[in-house]
C-alpha cells in the first residue's frame, strides 16, 4: 500500500499477504532506511488477522511512532 504525498509522488507504507481466507492476513511496514517491509506483528501479538487489524497497527505505528 502505497500513500500518496501531498507535492507528488507516493511512500510505500506496508504489504499485506492474504492467508487464504478473508479474516486472515498478514503485513509487513515498510522500512525507509533499508527501502524493504519487515514482517510485523500486531499489538496482541498475532502475526495475522483482518485487512482492517492490519491497516489501523500500520497507520497507528506510521502516524504516532513507536513509542506510543
Amino acid at each position: 500500500m502505497e500513500r500518496e504525498l501531498t507535492g507528488g509522488g507516493s511512500l510505500m507504507q506496508m504489504r499485506m499477504r492474504y492467508h487464504g481466507t478473508a479474516s486472515r492476513w498478514s503485513f509487513a511496514l515498510h522500512d525507509p532506511a533499508g527501502d524493504r517491509c519487515q514482517d510485523a506483528l500486531l499489538p496482541t501479538g498475532d502475526s495475522s488477522r483482518t485487512p482492517e487489524d492490519a491497516l489501523d497497527t500500520a497507520c497507528r505505528l506510521h502516524l504516532t511512532g513507536l513509542g506510543t
